[in-house]
């Protein structure tokens, strides 16, 4: 299965390990709770699913990769006990709790949380000396004499011995205890991933191009070569910070993410092309409304590379702007509901005798430490996280500003920091205002070029795969875009359809 379906099968194991009947206890004993064993190629994203999903279910996360950890930093380091046994002393070896599952109680402490996910990556490539504690761990829970605390599910994930000559293959024993989950590599399901990541635009356009370069691992005379999802998404972030200080991006450096000589050339040489195609389009031109009938003309005599980059061109700006908004929209959502904790507050304040600079200042803390706990616990994305602090940020600017103008009672506070959200809500008002503006333009633009042809398909099939372009436009709308997106999907009925009349007459003929 892909890792997008592997990801809702461990969110709902989560569900019904963690469900509890009417007298507390959980359903399935934790002895019966099966352990969840990913097993896929290098690089496709178990890790990266892992925060994904405890985001998602409000519940903790510690995750280790073992293969850096040797016997006694897993199981304990071994002390004499004494202890007695019919009347006799005698002297027993302990071990210290485990480091690995002395992070899950410090994580329990840290955050409050006392349910979550213990995640160990590569589980079947540990040393000699660690693969019998493995087995232990999968088949009774425990890293030597300790238990893994109730409440936390344990996922492991590794890697198919034809990647990894490391790897040590589980006995039935282990695998009859487990929930084993093959999972492969799918680019269309990387790519529903990547738009919400902000995967570098020239790498989204290369593979829409070119999926059969998404992933390969081969081994030849002179070794292993390879490209994976994780190279992809590496190679990402360092181009934007290249670009960013105008350092020069090559071949060499691209080699270096890309494992696979030929590979990497080719997406050298696109990433000239698609640097070109961004200097002769002008897009941020196109997205204002500007265009220029040169463009136009040029852009229908191009081949289908070059008018699948522009289209590229045009997404990955627009994904830019659909990025922001969304940035803005929980910023804004969330300073309103901290807005109004912090009114309820001060209208309590009379009765218990407080001043409201000191209210103010609890509840800014109570915020700040609220956010660090479940940024600590992997319970908040990331794109979340950044909302909050920036929320603290104005809170913190708020209470800055108060002080400055003097103000004295709760109501004179509470209008200054009434004052500062509507001219933030002005700025995302704004934000909203110019995304759609850029979104109609394209639309414009893409229907003098091509009208509804496959470049047309393509773009709006990759907005309907773009988690933030689907938000935006489901809240503020885009008329150009639902007017292609129902003639693609009659369009697709239609040809199914035709499908399904020509096997009936073969059929029939049979």
């Amino acid at each position: 299965m892909n890792i997008k379906r592997a990801k809702q099968e461990i969110e709902r194991a989560v569900l019904a390990y963690l469900a509890k009947d009417e007298f507390g206890e959980y359903c399935i004993p934790t002895v019966n709770q099966r352990p969840i064993l990913l097993i896929g190629p290098p690089g496709i994203g178990k890790t990266a699913i892992m925060e994904q999903i405890t985001s998602k279910c409000g519940i903790a996360l510690v995750a280790y990769t073992i293969t850096h950890h040797t016997r006694q930093s897993a199981v304990g380091l071994p002390f004499i006990e004494k202890k007695q046994y019919d009347g006799r002393e005698y002297a027993v070896t302990e071990y210290t709790m485990s480091e690995i599952l002395a992070s899950v109680y410090d994580k329990m402490e840290a955050t409050g949380c006392r349910e979550g996910i213990l995640f160990i990556d590569e589980i079947n490539c540990v040393s000699e000396t660690l693969a019998p504690t493995m087995l232990q761990f999968l088949q009774c829970k425990t890293f030597g004499n300790h238990k893994v605390p109730k409440g936390w599910i344990i996922v492991a994930a590794g890697n198919p011995p034809e990647y990894n000559k490391s790897v040590r293959e589980f006995d039935v024993v282990t695998l009859d205890r487990v929930k084993k989950i093959p999972v492969e590599a799918d680019f269309s399901v990387w790519k529903e991933y990547a738009y919400r990541s902000g995967i570098h635009g020239s790498i989204l356009s290369y593979l829409e191009i070119k999926k059969q370069n998404f992933y390969d691992i081969q081994t030849t005379v002179d070794g292993k070569i390879f490209v994976t999802a994780r190279g992809w998404e590496d190679l990402s972030r360092i181009l934007y910070v290249y670009e960013k200080n105008q350092i020069p991006v090559d071949e060499q450096l691209i080699i270096q993410y890309l494992q696979h000589p030929k590979i990497a050339k080719d997406f050298a040489n696109y990433y000239d092309l698609y640097q070109k195609y961004q200097n002769d389009y002008q897009v941020d031109e196109i997205l204002e409304g500007k265009v220029k009938e040169s463009a136009v003309w040029k852009l229908r005599q191009g081949g289908f590379d070059e008018r699948i980059s522009v289209v590229g061109l045009l997404l990955a700006k627009l994904n830019e702007a659909f990025q922001e908004w969304d940035s803005k929209e929980l910023y804004i959502n969330d300073l309103f509901e901290e807005l109004k904790h912090i009114k309820a507050k001060f209208e309590r304040m009379d009765a218990e005798q407080e001043r409201p600079e000191e209210i103010l200042e609890d509840c800014i803390v109570r915020y700040e430490e609220l956010t660090r706990q479940k940024m600590e616990a992997s319970m908040i994305e990331k794109r979340r996280y950044l909302a909050r602090i920036a929320v603290a940020h104005t809170l913190r600017e708020d209470q800055k500003e108060a002080q400055k103008a003097g103000a004295g009672t709760s109501s004179e506070v509470f209008e200054l920091m009434q004052r500062q959200f509507f001219e933030e809500n002005e700025k995302r008002e704004a934000q909203i205002e110019k995304t759609s503006c850029w979104l109609e333009h394209a639309f414009a633009f893409l229907e003098e070029v091509f009208g509804s042809s496959q470049e047309m398909v393509i773009f709006v099939t990759e907005l309907s795969m773009n988690y933030f372009a689907v938000q935006f436009i489901s809240e503020n709308g885009c008329d150009p875009y639902h007017r292609y997106n129902k003639s693609l999907l009659f369009s697709e009925r239609q040809s199914d359809l035709l499908k399904e009349i020509e096997q009936i007459r073969e059929q029939i003929k049979g």
